[in-house]
């Protein structure tokens, strides 16, 4: 049996502060883990990049860490909702290749179990990556849309611990540049479709002050719109101070925020949004962050129209990134057609699981 050790890691003010050599390794295994499963490196980050995320009090996390010989194998992490009502919490338990089978992986799920009991916490929830397997035996989203492979490391784990498969994501890649003449004409007829009682506003970085109100009023949409499957999402309160927190947060990344929003004209409200994530290095992928039509909006392809509008604001501000890549619920049909008409194709799944245990 391996010997370990596991703690909390220290969040630092700042990658530069004495204390960050932790939070700079779990990154690191982090990346590792993730670029194993996923088969490349596009969805790393760099630690500078991940830090202003756990510094957000808004989404407070705790982060475990597995040592062997004082070297970071293996990370647990805990996210819990910090509005009164809600009852899940968000876990992951990542261990190097080289050091699973050794009981590290046990190990993490008990201690952030601990940590749901004293938190009160009776949702355990988890969106896994699954890797890639060709062939052999699936499971099946209870959704009816999409699966994950039945005999995979991240399935068994899951499984073994009494949680439930709720809902598949898909991960997509669009390829850049888009080509000119079809990106135009596609353009064109959502502009077309949208009409004038829709017009486009777009920022980079901080959100205006104009839009507070109204982009707080889309996150917290966006917490309860989004499809959610059999997970629980407890609905986001969200105001103009949370919003500036949120900028705040994105100001203190290397990354840059470009995003674009469709104003409702008769009433001057926001009717959706969509971000895009920019990292610093041109030789790596753009990130989607959310994208959200309100309910009341939807039917006029304003989704389409948001995506092509953020890519062409891309182009003409951040160009020469080699591709976007975004996730989404297999049962969002109308976000996948927008995106598959757009150019965007699977490269990957991810299963969002869920574990009701009794209240402590």
């Amino acid at each position: 049996m391996t010997a370990f050790t596991i703690d909390d890691i220290v969040i630092p003010a700042t990658i530069d502060a004495p204390d960050a050599a932790d939070f700079i390794a779990m990154t690191t295994v982090r990346n590792e883990i993730e670029a194993d499963t996923f088969g490349n490196r596009d969805l790393a980050y760099e630690p500078a990049e991940l830090l202003p995320h756990w510094q957000n009090p808004y989404q407070p996390q705790t982060c475990l860490v597995a040592r062997v010989n004082g070297r970071i194998v293996a990370r647990g992490t805990y996210e819990a909702p910090i509005e009164d009502d809600s009852t899940e919490a968000w876990l992951s338990v990542e261990v190097l290749p080289a050091f699973r089978g050794r009981g590290i992986g046990s190990a993490l799920y008990e201690r952030l179990c601990a940590l749901c009991a004293a938190g009160g916490r009776t949702a355990l929830q988890a969106f896994a990556i699954h890797k890639a397997t060709h062939g052999g035996a699936v499971l099946a989203s209870p959704t009816g849309f999409g699966s994950v492979p039945l005999d995979n490391p991240e399935t068994r784990f899951l499984l073994s611990r009494g949680f439930a498969l709720e809902q598949v994501e898909r991960i997509s890649r669009l390829d850049l540049p888009v080509g000119a003449e079809q990106f135009a004409a596609s353009l064109d007829a959502a502009m077309h479709a949208a009409g004038r009682e829709y017009r486009l506003v777009r920022w980079t970085g901080r959100t205006p002050d104009r839009w507070l109100d109204g982009i707080a009023l889309l996150h917290q949409r966006m917490s309860t719109d989004a499809p959610g499957a059999g997970l629980e999402f407890t609905e986001e309160i969200w105001d103009a101070d949370r919003v500036r927190a949120l900028d705040d947060m994105r100001e203190a990344s290397p990354r840059t925020m470009l995003v674009v929003a469709a104003e409702h004209v008769p009433t001057g409200a926001l009717a959706g949004f969509t971000e895009l994530s920019v990292p610093p290095d041109i030789e790596r992928p753009v990130d989607q962050h959310d994208t959200l039509v309100v309910k009341e909006h939807r039917g006029h392809r304003i989704g389409m129209l948001l995506k092509l509008a953020n890519l062409q604001y891309l182009a003409e501000t951040q160009p020469g990134h080699p591709s976007v890549l975004t996730f989404n619920a297999e049962e969002n049909r109308p976000m996948l057609d927008v995106n598959e008409a757009i150019g965007f194709t699977a490269v990957g799944y991810a299963g969002g699981w869920k574990k009701v245990v009794p209240a402590p």
